[in-house]
């Protein structure tokens, strides 16, 4: 049983540590890893909120981390209840299986799924590609860094910047304020496909006359498909094997290019400054 729970302090880490406290109490012989749990508990809390009370709880020495490098070069951090006596062989099942995903994702498979997804589902709805790994549009360049747009598609006169983030987490958030800056530079409108992004994010990029198309899932392609199944029934994580976009995610997107919104805010210094306060609330260490 749990013990009766003590008052909770009225802050999000601290709702969030006893969110994972009150997890790992029901799941006292299963190991987790911290994206993981990122993810899981993204409905609830930023995974940046998840993961700064999770580091809390280890250590208190309530959790016990052990990081373990994936053949990629990258490390995860696996996570488990200190009173789990034996989670060596759930640990190397949890890793394993990670292992095995994260090539898929580093040798570009899913960063490719999920463009591909992308770029069928805009030429269905008939706007036309302009460019793909590009910076410019109708002569005007962006210079201030090596960023680039995945795509910038046209329709009716009017230019959207694509960016694509097949990825279970969030995109790095000073990628995704000079992405914004960079369509905004050149004249297209920022359009995030993601699988995610943080709700103040998105009210950001609303502001910058731009859109989140939120997808829910990460993408795999159909040849992974028992992977992606696998992943799914023990990991608990959202990904999937679909052949196209939600019609839903499309009709969506096309109710707001009718209509982009009366929060678009068309002040470039006042989107500058919403941004960097953006950016800056960002930034933290691991």
């Amino acid at each position: 049983m749990r013990p009766t729970p003590k008052k909770v302090a009225d802050t999000e880490e601290a709702k969030a540590r006893a969110r994972l406290l009150a997890h790992f109490v029901d799941h006292p012989q299963e190991v987790f890893y911290s994206r993981q749990l990122e993810v899981l508990f993204e409905r609830e809390y930023f995974h940046w909120v998840t993961n700064r009370a999770l580091r809390s709880l280890v250590l208190e020495g309530v959790l016990t981390m052990e990081p373990r490098l994936l053949d990629i070069g990258s490390q995860i951090k696996l996570v488990w209840n200190k009173r789990y006596r034996f989670p060596r062989r759930a640990a190397l099942g949890v890793y394993e299986l990670v292992n095995r995903y994260a090539t898929s994702a580093t040798d570009g498979t899913l960063g490719m799924q999920g463009e591909h997804l992308v770029l069928a589902a805009f030429a269905r709805n008939k706007f036309v590609l302009i460019g793909e790994e590009t910076r410019e549009y109708k002569g005007q360049t962006w210079s201030e860094t090596n960023h680039d747009l995945d795509f910038i598609f046209e329709r009716d006169g009017i230019g959207y910047g694509i960016e694509v983030k097949n990825t279970l987490g969030y995109v790095d958030v000073g990628e995704f304020v000079t992405k914004i800056r960079l369509a905004r530079s050149i004249g297209v409108k920022p359009v995030f496909a993601a699988r995610a992004l943080p709700k103040t994010w998105i009210q950001a990029l609303i502001k910058a006359g731009g859109y989140a198309m939120v997808m829910g899932w990460q993408f795999y392609p159909w040849t992974h498909a028992e992977l992606a199944t696998t992943i799914r029934e023990k990991l608990g994580l959202p990904v999937d094997t679909p052949k196209r976009i939600e019609k839903g995610t499309m009709d969506r997107f096309e109710k707001w290019v009718a209509a982009p919104g009366a929060f678009a805010e068309p002040d470039s210094a006042k989107v500058d400054k919403l941004l960097s306060s953006i950016e800056e609330a960002n930034k933290r260490p691991e």
